[in-house]
């Protein structure tokens, strides 16, 4: 199939974390100026694409779309498609990883094929603190790169990042001087996120002040540490869309950061991580151990093994629990709660974690 090669700006954003979060912010900071096409919710896959592509008008100054990717070659099949001229690789995680054999090189070749078949001379926005995204094949892709950070060099990099009401503020340089940004959704992962925007931005030549509106206004992807308040002063985080290890370690650190006592965390399994799995939930479990939360509760089979470790890694035993189903589960979750609570939700979306915030917001029994 011969691509669609478009004379505006057309930009991917794929990762194992954050795809669509970046990609809402990156569509918002562009609707400053111009008329956008950006695909809708979270639909990411070839079919997608492939409507995608009919349905792009003349009148869209930029294209903002997010690519999936469950297997080998998809992103290369949607670079078929539509030829990106512009991609952002949010990161390279565990997700999915269950889909090739639970091999991290597998995935990362297969993370790479964006680099390898968008447009050899585009831009391309990777992320310098993350491990795993300096082991991607980039060639041969041959323009430019561009990075963003927290924790050292990098193109774009934040730095005074603090916890404020609603949301999060941080510095970050660009255009040559320090500005300060402001994004109404919690968590150091969604600076990054942000710092991606306001990279892809500064590209397509938009403004400090068009970069700050478009953030502090962007479209909020629902069940992504969405934060509700119930009638007796309990906020209910709903992070429930999906779940991998390092989604629910950002999750888990969101939780930490927040006022509010106590802190109960609620987690489902995290699914697609194959023979990853026990080793995933491990890894969760030990950052529970490290974080400060008061209560946690696991649901699912899997997600026996986040408690295990916790509790092999100090987490007080007697107050964790393992629910065997969901009624004893919001039972159990019940009677530790009162005024001033804060409770995060997270599992991975097979495990319908959303009908526990429904529970917790007084809405399903």
């Amino acid at each position: 199939m011969k691509p669609k090669v478009l004379n505006k700006p057309v930009i991917a954003v794929a990762g194992s974390s954050g795809k669509t979060t970046t990609k809402e912010m990156i569509a918002s900071i562009l609707r400053t100026r111009w008329s956008v096409y950006k695909s809708k919710y979270n639909q990411n896959n070839r079919k997608s694409t492939r409507r995608h592509a009919r349905n792009i008008r003349p009148y869209h100054r930029a294209v903002v779309l997010e690519f999936g990717m469950s297997g080998s070659g998809h992103l290369r099949r949607q670079c078929q498609i539509i030829r990106p001229n512009m991609s952002v690789i949010t990161m390279v995680g565990s997700a999915h990883i269950g889909n090739f054999g639970g091999s991290l090189t597998r995935l990362i070749k297969a993370k790479s094929q964006l680099a390898q078949y968008m447009k050899r001379t585009g831009t391309l926005f990777l992320n310098a603190d993350d491990v795993n995204s300096r082991r991607l094949h980039l060639k041969p892709f041959r323009g430019v790169i561009k990075t963003v950070g927290i924790k050292g060099t990098a193109s774009y990099t934040a730095n005074n990042i603090r916890y404020v009401d609603g949301g999060m503020s941080f510095d970050a340089r660009v255009k040559g001087e320090e500005h300060n940004f402001f994004i109404p959704v919690y968590g150091i992962h969604n600076v990054y996120n942000a710092l991606f925007a306001i990279a892809v931005a500064d590209r397509l030549g938009f403004s400090v002040e068009q970069m700050k509106s478009g953030l502090k206004h962007y479209r909020r992807p629902s069940r992504r540490l969405m934060v509700y308040r119930t009638k007796n002063n309990v906020r209910v985080i709903d992070d429930t869309f999906n779940a991998n290890p390092h989604s629910v370690k950002a999750a888990i650190d969101v939780l930490s950061h927040l006022q509010g006592r106590p802190k109960v965390l609620v987690l489902g399994s995290m699914s697609e991580l194959g023979r990853y799995s026990k080793t995933g939930h491990q890894e969760v479990g030990r950052h529970v151990a490290r974080r400060d939360i008061d209560y946690l509760f696991t649901y699912g089979k899997p997600a026996r093994q986040i408690r295990t470790t916790a509790i092999n890694h100090g987490f007080p035993p007697q107050k964790a629990y393992h629910a065997p189903d969901r009624k004893s589960l919001h039972q159990k979750i019940r009677t530790v709660i009162y005024p001033g609570a804060i409770v995060l939700v997270k599992g991975s979306h097979s495990t319908n974690m959303n009908r526990t915030v429904s529970y917790l917001r007084g809405k399903r029994k």
